[in-house]
């Protein structure tokens, strides 16, 4: 398995990364741990959980991925081995996080998010501590297409980014997160963290996490630049698109089982046009003679600036196929192709 630099730290982390947000409602611990034992012989070395998990959001099963991650860490005795990332929620209403309160990217949030985390991971530090999504008010995923009217509507009380970062700041020093990244971020989001950082106002952000996908290509516009000059790795979530591009709700199929199926949430991945560029692009596929999640999950990790892809499973052989992914040999028919599909359907999932 291949590594890569995480922004300017000193860590390596393997290309693909192992998402766990189905453990804890989908998959068992025991499931987790399965998943976990194979994609760390097979070279991963990183994994990505968060406070919020697992998904759906629950008050009941609100960080029982972290803690199914935290048991695995102790069996293995393994943690020095493992770069372990969670997130803190932003600005919700979802009071459970808080013991009865809403959430915000405040102080006494984030150090009593930080330190539930530590206790259900089962360690003393967090290598990579991601903002989940933006205390402002903003479109979900901060990369629509479109952003309707300016200016942009405000929190009377947002939290300025410059507070964040300082909670941040004492949070290294205090040695509880090693690094920190955003996620669900924009180019203004990312910047503004830059540039309070260049002020020495509080560490550098090292990462983003945020979708990426052949029909949510909206990185490539701006932030692929930004990062790249910053050396901000992209962490690219949901590289099929959860579960869509692999064409198992082709045709409105809805297999039991699967995550649409048991949730009604993948409103993000049925927008008008949605269904027919998936389609295309899952005929591309085996045109090419491969899978369709395969040939997606390809796709994603031929790009130069996606530092790690983060894959999710409910069964081995999904997570066999995703780990597969890192053999396949993408070539410049694969690359005209997919552009050429995009070109005329452009990102019909931001």
């Amino acid at each position: 398995m291949e590594m890569r630099r995480l922004g300017r730290t000193d860590l390596s982390v393997s290309r693909i990364c192992l998402g766990t947000m189905t453990w804890g409602q989908q998959n068992t611990e025991a499931e987790g741990f399965q998943q976990m034992d194979a994609a760390f012989e097979a070279g991963v070395n990183f994994l990505d959980t968060a406070e919020l998990y697992s998904i759906p959001p629950k008050a009941e099963t609100q960080g029982s991925t972290e803690r199914i991650v935290g048991n695995w860490l102790k069996a293995r005795g393994n943690r020095d081995k493992v770069v372990v990332a969670t997130k803190v929620v932003g600005r919700t209403q979802m009071e459970w996080f808080r013991g009865g309160r809403p959430s915000k990217l405040v102080r006494a949030d984030i150090f009593d998010a930080i330190d539930k985390s530590l206790t259900r991971l089962g360690t003393d530090y967090v290598d990579l501590y991601q903002l989940h999504f933006p205390e402002r008010k903003i479109p979900w995923g901060s990369n629509p297409t479109r952003y309707g009217k300016w200016p942009a509507d405000r929190y009377d009380d947002e939290t300025q980014i410059e507070e964040t970062l300082g909670v941040l700041d004492e949070l290294v020093k205090l040695g509880k997160i090693r690094h920190f990244g955003v996620s669900n971020e924009s180019s203004w989001g990312v910047m503004r963290f830059v540039a309070e950082a260049d002020k020495s106002n509080g560490p550098r952000v090292v990462s983003i996490q945020n979708a990426y996908n052949l029909v949510n290509r909206t990185f490539e516009v701006n932030l692929a630049e930004v990062c790249e000059r910053e050396d901000v790795a992209l962490l690219a979530y949901s590289p099929l698109g959860q579960g869509y591009l692999t064409g198992k709700y082709d045709n409105g199929a809805r297999p039991e089982g699967a995550r649409s199926t048991l949730f009604n949430r993948g409103q993000r991945y049925e927008t008008p046009g949605a269904a027919e560029t998936i389609a295309e692009y899952t005929a591309l596929a085996r045109g090419f003679g491969m899978e369709p999640a395969l040939f997606a999950a390809a796709f994603v990790l031929d790009q130069n600036f996606v530092v790690s892809s983060i894959i999710g499973a409910t069964k081995m052989w999904q997570l066999e196929m995703a780990l597969a992914a890192a053999d396949v040999q993408w070539t410049d028919e694969m690359r005209k192709a997919v552009d050429a599909i995009h070109q005329r359907t452009g990102n019909p999932c931001p």
